[in-house]
């Protein structure tokens, strides 16, 4: 695995999540649609342990993906991952806990980003 490639992959999509959640594309959807207020508290913890979950995303991408990754393979199991897995998951959560359709595309969009993202850089960088 190229270690330099995953550290890369997940500073990029912590990245994209800052830009994805900011006022300037969703936060203020998502902010209305799960409930939260103004945030307080413990702000490094929660970006801390996020990046560490985004590189362990990171890492488990690069070992699916595999040493024979290309930028094609990289971006079709991207999608697979986003779509398929994460957003899916979170569909059936979403509708368990009645949380909307806005949160739903909200959240399962970023995810499915950030493992287009990882995808595109690992299939990239091999």
């Amino acid at each position: 695995m190229n270690y330099w490639a995953i550290l890369v992959a997940a500073v990029g999509s912590f990245a994209l999540g800052g830009l994805w959640y900011s006022q300037a594309l969703f936060g203020k959807a998502w902010a209305r649609d799960a409930g939260v207020g103004a945030q307080s508290g413990h702000q490094g913890r929660i970006f801390a342990v996020s990046f560490v979950w985004a590189l362990v995303a990171a890492v488990a991408f690069a070992w699916v993906l595999g040493p024979e990754a290309t930028l094609s393979r990289g971006l079709r199991l991207g999608a697979i991952v986003g779509i398929a897995f994460v957003a899916a998951s979170f569909g059936i959560n979403y509708q368990f806990s009645r949380r909307t359709l806005t949160l739903w595309a909200i959240d399962g969009g970023y995810h499915t980003a950030q493992f287009l993202l990882y995808g595109a850089i690992l299939g990239l960088w091999h």
